[in-house]
Formats: structure tokens, C-alpha cells, sequence
């Protein structure tokens, strides 16, 4: 917009005005009016609207002629409809009348020197930079929303860097423009006139850590992008070339939002009167960015790869586990990538050290893998080597304490997309396990917890974990994708359920029937045995109050019904304050589309058949799911994990828009 201004004439010599296309200059008519003159007409060249500007309610147009009274409460104004060619090519004419309206007692004129200032970027949310002459310097959530969107520039395109591309301030690869949103300026004028007029790239303190502007100047080298604007310059005057009507640039941004920063930055260009005595902006041109936010994917979302760690410890390598993995994958078409020893340093739990995500604005979108701050055998894995072209990466480091268990990310998830009370959240809600409503406790890291929300599309809840030894979320609940109208189910957890179930099998005369049966490392526990002791009894009974607890949660947050959950046979046992699994933790699966990947439970056989697999089989493969079982026990479940803690899957993004939502 421009500054409100208005021109002084005079009667003795012409005024001169720059005036910028489509934009309203007054007139000031009163300055220098002759002696007797009680009336004004005015009139323009081809090329310029002059109209009146006046509160209609007020004051009334002349009927009949072609002049107004001066003392009317109205103003003068004038706009050019194109960039002029030659300076002062428009013209402005005001001559005042007596009582005789005929007859001019006097004339002013104004030339006018128009030009053509826009700055633009993809305000449509198209994938092209359009011009636009409507609100440019806001942004607007929705459908029907407006305002440009940046990526935060953490891949790496560079091969001979071993840092994210937002570290330079230099271009390092020109496949590193495409992660950048172009924005052009539109300079149309006479060369003459920018002797004396100069336009301003400005960004303000704030916004210049956030956001970093690269000029391009028509080569293909490195050479021909300059960095103008960025933390350590907040101002650039542009060097336009006699001629030139456009001059592209490319804006890169540098961080997320965050709990510091809701994520929108402003730049602007200033049109410079540097002839007057004392530099003045005539016309300022704002546009807005909103920064991607970083965005998760439910299991409900196509599998693309499946990470797992290959490890030794005193039981052996995990090569039977790496096999099943390879099964599950081919099964579910997807790619597996087996993290080696000498990379992970015998650590498996890949779950727990990041998280997949994405980032996308409407001309790009690439995969971000979330680091964090566990800091333990694999926590140079995400940097080293999955960061790379058009694969980000970011990270939240805990500034003081030592992480604890709740800070891994196998206590992260999110659901698949849900309505709750007529709100809609089109990419889900994040679920993160806390202590509440326990007071004290062991809580997952502000800083992270920060970071979550102010992302803002997938509204964080927090839910109670901490009555867990390891306190991770994934060990009470997961999500499966389902053919039906609902397209998902929740599955929880649920001792309630194995001790029914238990108790059916003893009923029908099958109480010898041994959990563990199969197992050489590990005492078997009869159907009657487990029914019979109280302290196991107690213990899973506390479980499900706690599961309870969450359900009601997940339930209120997620707008969900009783049929939309699945109850997972499970029980628990109490090792001092926290809880563990008494057998492998069958809602600890990996989803890969219709394919899942669920510890063997080694329950009691039945007609040789396992009777906890065959009641899982019976209530998730009607809908479409298939149930692999998979051994776990030795590797992962003496461990306090299983087959979810120790794999990690990136998946296709959603196909909807996040700034189509409103949050």
C-alpha cells in the first residue's frame, strides 16, 4: 500500500509526482487557489482516472455541472492505469472558477510519471507466481485462504556438505531453488527515473533469522544468486538494469514454527524519493509467508519404507527378525532399509530415536525425519544418513536435563484424521504420554512438546503413560487402517479382555492350557495358574484402569464410539511402580497397510493353535486385515520392546492440503 499523501499545486509553476499504477494519489486543490475562485474542475490525459473521493451519506455530486464547490468536503484523487514511457508523460489539469463557472480564473497542472511497483509471490497457493493486486500482506486458513507458503530448507542437496542446506548463506546447488518460493518484483518505468528513485528489500529484525532472500540474475551458475536479505542483512537496495521489468528472487526459510515463532514472516519493497532532501518512501509493497509446518502420518497412511536395525547381543543377531521384516515387506510392497551395526551401535530401538514426517508447500513437498533427544546408539543415524536431497531433517534438543524415557518417540503418535464435535482435524491429532493425571511424574520434554503444538494442524493430547516402566503410548494403543466408511479402528489394550478370554477357555475345560508353551527360556503358566493369582490379577486390573483413563480421553478428543475401538487381549504386571508386559505386547505391532506385524503372544495352545492369535485374528481379519505373527520375545520383548519399537516407516502423506484447513 501507499502512504496516504497528497500532491501541492501551484498556480505559478507545474507539480511533479511519481504516482504507482493502481494506486490512488490525492490531490491537495486548496494550497494555491486564486483570489475570488469558489469552484474547481479537473481534468486528465489519456491514461489517467481522476474520480472524487467523498462520503456519500454527506455530501452530494453537482447536478448539472462540471464543476464542485471548493468548500465541498471531498477530495481529489488520480491513478494511472500503465507505466509511463517517457517521464511525465501524464498530465493533470485543475482550473478554478468565479461565480461565472465559464470562465477559469486560474489553472494548476500536474505531471505525472507513472510506474509499475508489484511485489508477488504464490498468494493463490498454485505452484506459480501470479500478480496480484488484493491483500497480499496478510494470510488466511482455508479453502478459500490466501498467502504464500516456504519450506524450511533442512535437506541436503549438496553431496560434498554434511549440512542441512539452510546452514549456507551461500547457494550450494541450484537443485536448492526448488525448495525455495520464487517471489518477483515488477519495476516498470522509465530508466530515468530510478536516477533518482531506488526500491528497498526490507525484512524486519525479527523475520530476518527466519527467513533468507536469494536475487537471481539470469545466469545458470551459483554466481548469478546473490543473498540480499537474511540474518545478517535486513535491508538491499535493488540494482535494477536500464529496461528491466521483472527481477526474480527466492526465499528460503530457515526454522519451524516453534513456541518463539507462530510461523509467519513478512517482506517488503519500498519505492525511495533519493532526490529530496530527505529520503521519502512514496509506495510500500508487503507480502506474507506462512512457514510448512512439519506434519506426521498415521498408520493409516501407505507404507514407503520400513527401517529396522540389525543387531548381536548375547542371544545372537537378529537375522531371523531382519528375515521376517523382509516377508512382512514384500507382502505390503514396500521398500526395506536395514540400519547396520557399525550405524546404530547395537542399538535397536529405531522407533524410539525419530519420528517420519512431511513438509509441503503447492509448487513441493519432501519427507522430514523428526530427530529425538534420547541421544543414544543411533542418535547420529537420522543426521548422517537418512538426511539428503529432498529429505529434511530437524531436531529438539533438551537444554539442561537428561532426557528420560517419555522424550523417545515410540511415546508419539498421531491418529488418522478425525471430527469432533463438528471440528474437523483433516491430518489427525498428535498423541503424546505424559504423567498427567498423575501430579509429578515423568513428562515428555517441554521443548518437544512446544515444537508439536505450534505446528498447529494436528492439534497435540496428551495422554497418560507414566504408569508404564518404559512410558511409551505405543504400548497400550495403535491404529489400523480399515476397508469400511470409518477407514479405521483404534486398538487398545485391554487385561479385561484377556481374562475373559481366559476364563471362557477354562470354562470349556482347557485350564492346563500353559502360556509360554513353546518357550525353552521361560516357565510356563497355566490358564488356572494365571486365573488363580491374585497379585497378576491385581496388577492388569490397575492396567485397565489406566487404559481406561486414556480411553475416555481418546474417546472425548477424537470423537470416537465404542465401535470404533478394538479391545487387544493383554495383561500386566507390576515391577515396582510401573507396569510391564506379561507377554508380548500385541497392540506393539508394525502397520503396513493391510499387512501386520504382531509379537507372537505365546499364548495358551487350543487345538493347536494358539488361543490369544486366534481371537486377535477374529476380530481384526474382517476387516481386512491380515495378522502375521511374528517372534519377538528373545530380541525385543526381554528388553522392554517389541517389533514397533524397533522398526520405524515412513509413509505417503496425506493427500489433503494443510493450509486448506482451519485449525
Amino acid at each position: 500500500m501507499a502512504p496516504k499523501r497528497a500532491v501541492r499545486l501551484s498556480l505559478k509553476t507545474p507539480a511533479h509526482a511519481v504516482c504507482v499504477v493502481g494506486v490512488v494519489t490525492l490531490v491537495d486543490v486548496h494550497s494555491d487557489v486564486p483570489k475570488g475562485a469558489s469552484s474547481f474542475g479537473v481534468s486528465g490525459s489519456s491514461g489517467v482516472e481522476v474520480f472524487m473521493v467523498y462520503d456519500r451519506t454527506h455530501v452530494s455530486k453537482p447536478i448539472g455541472k462540471a464543476s464542485w464547490p471548493l468548500d465541498t468536503d471531498a477530495d481529489v484523487a488520480v491513478s494511472v492505469g500503465t507505466a509511463s514511457k517517457e517521464l511525465k508523460d501524464f498530465k493533470v489539469k485543475v482550473s478554478y472558477f468565479g461565480e461565472q463557472e465559464g470562465r477559469a480564473l486560474g489553472h494548476s497542472v500536474l505531471y505525472l510519471t507513472g510506474v509499475d511497483i508489484s511485489l508477488d509471490v504464490d498468494t493463490g497457493r498454485t505452484g506459480k507466481v501470479e500478480r496480484s493486486r488484493g491483500d497480499k500482506a496478510t494470510w488466511c486458513w482455508g479453502p478459500e485462504g490466501y498467502g504464500a507458503i516456504l519450506l524450511v530448507n533442512c535437506d541436503r542437496d549438496n553431496h560434498r556438505s554434511t549440512e542441512p542446506d539452510l546452514t549456507h548463506s551461500q547457494l550450494r546447488s541450484l537443485a536448492d531453488l526448488q525448495d525455495m518460493s520464487p517471489m518477483v518484483l515488477s519495476c516498470n518505468g522509465p530508466d530515468k527515473l530510478f536516477d533518482s528513485h531506488k526500491l528497498v528489500l526490507n525484512v524486519s529484525f525479527s523475520d530476518s533469522k527466519r527467513v533468507r532472500v536469494f536475487c537471481a540474475r539470469g545466469g545458470n551458475s551459483l554466481s548469478d544468486y546473490k543473498q540480499v536479505l537474511g540474518p545478517q542483512c535486513r535491508s538491499y537496495q535493488v540494482e535494477r538494469q536500464p529496461g528491466e521489468q521483472e527481477i526474480r528472487f527466492y526465499v528460503e526459510g530457515l526454522t519451524f514454527p516453534d513456541d518463539d515463532f507462530p510461523g509467519l514472516v513478512s517482506l517488503s519493497v519500498n519505492l525511495v524519493d533519493a532526490g529530496a532532501l530527505l529520503e521519502v518512501t512514496l509506495f510500500t509493497d508487503t507480502v506474507a509467508f506462512r512457514m510448512a509446518p512439519w506434519i506426521m502420518t498415521p498408520n493409516t497412511q501407505p507404507p514407503q519404507e520400513l527401517y529396522v536395525c540389525s543387531v548381536l547381543d548375547e542371544h545372537g543377531s537378529n537375522e531371523k527378525f531382519l528375515e521376517d521384516m523382509s516377508y512382512l515387506t514384500v507382502k505390503a510392497s514396500c521398500k526395506l532399509v536395514i540400519c547396520p551395526r557399525v550405524e546404530n551401535r547395537n542399538d535397536r530401538w529405531i522407533q524410539d530415536e525419530m519420528e517420519f514426517g512431511y513438509i509441503e508447500a503447492p509448487h513441493k513437498s519432501f519427507p522430514v525425519v523428526f530427530d529425538s533427544p534420547r541421544n543414544r546408539g543411533l542418535r547420529d543415524f537420522p543426521y548422517k544418513r537418512i538426511l539428503g536431497p529432498d529429505f529434511g531433517y530437524v531436531t529438539r534438543e533438551i537444554p539442561s536435563a537428561a532426557p528420560s524415557s517419555l522424550d523417545s518417540f515410540g511415546n508419539l503418535d498421531v491418529s488418522p484424521p478425525v471430527t469432533v464435535g463438528g471440528m474437523e482435524y483433516p491430518l489427525g491429532r498428535i498423541l503424546i504420554g505424559s504423567s498427567f493425571p498423575k501430579s509429578g511424574g515423568r513428562q515428555m520434554a517441554r521443548v518437544v512438546r512446544n515444537f508439536l503444538k505450534a505446528q498447529q494442524v494436528q492439534a497435540p493430547v496428551e495422554l497418560y503413560s507414566d504408569w508404564l516402566a518404559v512410558g511409551h503410548v505405543d504400548e497400550f494403543l495403535t491404529f489400523v487402517p480399515t476397508s469400511d466408511q470409518k477407514g479405521f479402528r483404534l486398538l487398545l489394550a485391554s487385561p479385561r479382555a484377556c481374562l475373559k478370554l481366559f476364563q471362557e477357555k477354562r470354562e470349556e475345560g482347557y485350564g492346563e492350557a500353559a502360556q509360554f508353551d513353546g518357550l525353552k527360556y521361560k516357565a510356563k503358566r497355566s490358564i488356572n495358574e494365571m486365573l488363580a493369582d491374585g497379585r497378576l490379577q491385581r496388577d492388569s486390573l490397575h492396567a485397565q484402569r489406566c487404559i481406561d483413563w486414556n480411553r475416555d480421553v481418546l474417546k472425548r478428543e477424537l470423537g470416537l464410539a465404542e465401535s470404533d475401538i478394538v479391545d487387544i487381549p493383554q495383561l500386566f504386571f507390576r515391577n515396582g511402580s510401573y507396569a510391564e508386559a506379561f507377554f508380548p505386547d500385541m497392540v506393539n505391532m508394525v502397520v503396513l497397510g493391510k499387512y501386520l506385524g504382531i509379537p507372537k503372544p505365546y499364548g495358551p495352545i487350543i487345538g493347536g493353535r494358539c488361543c490369544l492369535e486366534e481371537r486377535v485374528r477374529s476380530l481384526l481379519e474382517p476387516l481386512g486385515l491380515h495378522c502375521i505373527f511374528i517372534d519377538d520375545y528373545l530380541s525385543y520383548h526381554e528388553l522392554l520392546g517389541e517389533i514397533h519399537c524397533g522398526t520405524n516407516v515412513r509413509r505417503k502423506p496425506f493427500p489433503f492440503k494443510w493450509w486448506n484447513m482451519v485449525p
